[in-house]
């Protein structure tokens, strides 16, 4: 059974829980993490999420979000779940946003996270689970940028607010991802 870490409103972990059981219509703040991957041709892997998930099912979003587990290293939780959900792999990954935190509801299922932002240089050809993906695509920055300022694209909540934070940094895979 998959556990999140629940924290107290400065981030500090105060426990765990089952994750299955902290999605609903109140969620408490727990820990997660955005993974933002880049290809060598500077495209970004953006994610449909299956229609099976408990939160925010069908929504277009980044390359990959999950949580760590209780006691686990967020680079080596953001390397688990690329290759879990995506069969990929990172070859460079970097947190950008440590502490990007925010709130979400849809459809009676709230978010609540801390959620710290990685990019990563990924590798490998997409191979989806699909209880994790219900479908891929390759997007460049700029179309990423306008979903995320259009309120009717159907991009994450989470998505669309990290994209003026990410585009506010320098970092080199996402200026090369820029165009």
């Amino acid at each position: 059974m998959e556990q999140v870490v629940l924290l107290d409103d400065d981030g500090n972990p105060v426990g765990v829980a089952d994750k299955a059981t902290v999605h609903g219509a109140s969620t408490p703040r727990h820990l997660a993490f955005s993974c933002y991957g880049v290809d060598d041709r500077g495209r970004l892997l953006v994610t449909r999420r299956a229609r099976s998930k408990t939160a925010f099912p069908l929504v277009w979003t980044n390359t990959c979000c999950g949580h760590p587990a209780p006691g686990e290293d967020m680079a080596d939780a953001v390397h688990r779940r690329l290759e879990r959900e995506l069969g990929i792999r990172a070859t460079e990954l970097r947190m950008v946003l440590p502490d990007f935190s925010y709130r979400a509801s849809q459809d009676g299922v709230e978010e609540n996270e801390l959620c710290p932002v990685f990019v990563a240089r990924i590798t490998g050809e997409p191979d989806p689970r699909p209880d994790e993906v219900e479908e891929l695509d390759w997007w460049s920055w700029p179309r990423f940028r306008d979903a995320a300022g259009d309120p009717g694209s159907g991009l994450s909540p989470w998505a669309r607010l990290q994209v003026p934070l990410l585009d506010a940094l320098d970092d080199p895979l996402l200026v090369g991802a820029r165009g």
